[in-house]
């Protein structure tokens, strides 16, 4: 596996090694002592979840109260999507920023993000399947949204899908409705950076 640290601290690319022959492939998409070595910590795991979105469907940005957090690791076993990490650590170097790794079943890569990292992603294809191990459980009280349009974080949203044609949005009620960062840094409800 080969592990690339993001712009946004904390946040990972990982890459398997595929070992392909006329049966298939077989790869680890997960391995806990490569992990915590280029991570510098483990990943305790509480919850596994599992996605599956049609083409233009967009989920986040979500993020939990911390402590304690929810770390994930996030990879995509059939289609693909953008998958993006926001900054939302209150004195970070790099808060409000955002980076994005292509998650898909050809590269097959993972993205690992800290807790206190902000989550999202857009599927590129109809069927995009995306599973999650997390570090806690899911808590809909200290679970939270943030406006994925939100101009002050400005991500870069695809606008075409794997296959090329256009991508037209589909957001649930609850992220249509999520507040501007702006809002939320008012409110006091964001995790704060412990370097």
């Amino acid at each position: 596996m080969h592990y690339r640290e993001l712009k946004i601290p904390g946040a990972f690319e990982i890459t398997p090694r595929q070992f392909g022959d006329n049966r298939g492939v077989f790869y680890e998409w997960f391995k806990q002592p490569t992990f915590a070595d280029a991570a510098g910590r483990p990943l305790d795991l509480a919850q596994a979840n599992c996605s599956v979105s049609a083409a233009g469907v967009l989920r986040g940005i979500h993020y939990a109260d911390v402590p304690p957090g929810q770390a994930k690791y996030v990879t995509c076993v059939a289609g693909a999507v953008l998958d993006v990490a926001v900054d939302l650590r209150i004195g970070s170097p790099t808060f409000g920023q955002w980076d994005a790794v292509l998650l898909d079943d050809v590269d097959r890569r993972a993205l690992y993000l800290t807790e206190g990292l902000g989550h999202a992603f857009c599927s590129l294809a109809d069927g995009s399947t995306v599973v999650y191990l997390c570090s806690t459980t899911y808590n809909p009280d200290r679970e939270h949204e943030i406006d994925p349009f939100d101009p002050q974080i400005g991500i870069d949203w695809p606008t075409t899908g794997r296959d090329g044609t256009p991508l037209h949005y589909e957001l649930s009620a609850k992220d249509k409705a999520a507040p501007s960062l702006a809002d939320v840094v008012a409110a006091g409800s964001l995790p704060r950076y412990l370097g």
